[in-house]
């Protein structure tokens, strides 16, 4: 299910929140870590992880849901949480358990995310896309991420997989905003944010494998609240297939750094205004349940197949 989905459903359907504090980081104390530069805090991170593990990933993960049991199924040479890299954010979401795991999966060398960071906990953009950031300097050349959605698209249904071809940021920051460090990246074209090969790839795996999938676009709102039955249709009426709150934030530091990606949405509810019901928590939760073998299964798949 998507995050804001899954966040409320292991919080018995109570509303998302901001912490009253900012949330606790593994950084130095702030006068110092302020002075110094995005690229500088990037490479103490990535200069921590080589005193624990000295291999190339190839592959970046970002096991969002969907891909929780992904995490199970990497060799993993070491598991770091996030909290003991220098300048990570920490996860205020129970469901997401913060670490950074390294090794290999269908004999690719990977890093992986357990757990991402939202906007919506109040962290910035730029602390939500540091991690693929390191990722990047850690040497990745692909990313795959996946996340929960509502769908728009009235030809969809809960439980579909979706391959993201496009994305659309609606109301988000920009992780991008400031005097551009070229050591971090120059790709400011998005025209193609999502790899077309990856695409074409992913689908042909999928089909391979008897899974059925959607094509579509993911449109990214703030949160931590749903949407009015008024904005589903802006939404739906701007282009959007699917809707939720994380993905375009990495995917656009991602591509900025060079780096190629795969995004996957799993459907687990839908948000048509004219149909729209409240939330239905053990549905919610079942379709993710459900998802999660398949998904997991198809992107094992295509690692395998790179």
């Amino acid at each position: 299910m998507r995050n804001a989905v899954l966040y409320a459903a292991l919080f018995a359907c109570a509303f998302l929140f901001y912490p009253a504090q900012a949330p606790s980081r593994a950084d130095e104390p702030q006068s110092a870590s302020v002075e110094k530069s995005e690229y500088d805090r990037v490479r103490d991170a990535v200069a921590f992880i080589r005193t624990k593990w000295d291999k190339t990933p190839s592959i970046g993960i970002v096991l969002g849901t969907g891909l929780g049991a992904l995490a199970d199924q990497i060799d993993a040479d070491v598991t770091i949480p996030y909290g003991e890299i220098p300048h990570f954010a920490t996860s205020t979401v129970k469901s997401h358990s913060g670490e950074l795991i390294l090794g290999t999966l269908e004999g690719k060398t990977v890093v992986a995310m357990k757990g991402r960071l939202h906007y919506y906990e109040g962290y910035s953009v730029k602390e939500i896309t540091f991690p693929i950031r390191v990722m990047r300097e850690l040497g990745i050349q692909t990313l795959i991420v996946s996340n929960a959605c509502g769908g728009l698209n009235p030809q969809y249904q809960p439980g579909d997989i979706m391959i993201i071809e496009d994305h659309i940021s609606f109301f988000m920051p920009n992780p991008l905003n400031g005097v551009n460090d070229e050591r971090l990246g120059t790709g400011m074209d998005m025209l193609e944010p999502y790899s077309r090969d990856l695409i074409a790839l992913a689908r042909k795996v999928a089909l391979e494998d008897g899974v059925a999938t959607q094509k579509g676009v993911y449109v990214a709102v703030p949160g931590p609240q749903f949407e009015t039955r008024a904005e589903y249709r802006l939404l739906r009426g701007v282009g959007a297939d699917v809707v939720g709150m994380s993905t375009v934030p990495e995917v656009m530091v991602a591509v900025h750094g060079g780096v190629k990606v795969l995004g996957f949405s799993v459907i687990t509810d839908m948000g048509l205004p004219d149909s729209l019901e409240p939330c239905d928590l053990e549905r919610v939760i079942k379709t993710a349940n459900d998802a999660e073998p398949v998904l997991s299964k198809l992107v094992r798949d295509v690692v395998k197949a790179m």
